[in-house]
């Protein structure tokens, strides 16, 4: 399953780089991919929308949302 997380305060490649490592580290996340333009994260894998949203928060950014993505492949 693929979710979008929308996430403010990502303005930099740094901010992206170390949003996408600390998804990377939470349980059940097999990728996470940032888009810097669009502000957003997308996670695949089996994760809970509340320990994304604990791995973003914790690394200093704030969610606005998460979806999950539809779609033919997703």
């Amino acid at each position: 399953m693929k979710k979008i997380i929308e996430i403010k305060g990502m303005n930099c490649p740094k901010c992206q780089a170390r949003i996408e490592e600390a998804l990377s580290k939470v349980a059940g996340v097999k990728s996470a991919k940032t888009d810097l333009k669009k502000k957003v994260a997308v996670v695949s894998g089996e994760a809970t929308d509340e320990a994304l949203t604990k791995a973003v928060v914790d690394a200093g950014y704030t969610v606005i949302s998460v979806s999950v993505k539809k779609g033919l492949f997703s």
